[in-house]
C-alpha cells in the first residue's frame, strides 16, 4: 500500500459527491440526523462502518470504499503525531510467536 501525502478527511470527499444536494435532504435519504451528517461533512467525525454501508447504498459505491478513506486518513495523522518510544519486543524461538489471549 502507498502511502498517501496528507489523504483529505472523507467528508471533504463526501461534500463533493453531494453537490447540490442539501445536508438536510442527504441526511434524510441515508436514514441519520443532519447534525450526524453535518459533522462527518465538516471533519468533526469519521466515517462508521455503518455509515460506509449507507453511503455505499446511497451513492452507488463499493462497500468499505469510504471507511478505507477514513483509515487513510487517520492512518496519516496518527504517523504525524506519533512520538512515543517503543521497545522492540523479540520472542524466544522457544516460547514461539505472541499468541493472542
Amino acid at each position: 500500500m502507498t502511502a498517501m501525502h496528507n489523504p483529505p478527511h472523507p467528508g471533504e470527499v463526501l461534500r463533493e459527491w453531494l453537490e447540490g444536494v442539501t445536508v438536510t435532504d442527504a441526511a434524510a435519504r441515508l436514514g441519520v440526523t443532519r447534525v450526524a451528517l453535518s459533522r462527518v461533512l465538516n471533519g468533526a467525525a469519521g466515517i462508521s462502518p455503518e455509515m460506509d454501508l449507507r453511503l455505499a447504498k446511497a451513492l452507488s459505491t463499493t462497500p468499505g470504499t469510504w471507511y478505507a478513506m477514513q483509515a487513510n486518513f487517520n492512518m496519516w495523522q496518527a504517523q504525524h503525531r506519533f512520538h512515543a518510544k517503543v521497545q522492540p519486543i523479540i520472542a524466544s524461538a522457544a516460547r514461539g510467536p505472541l499468541r493472542h489471549g
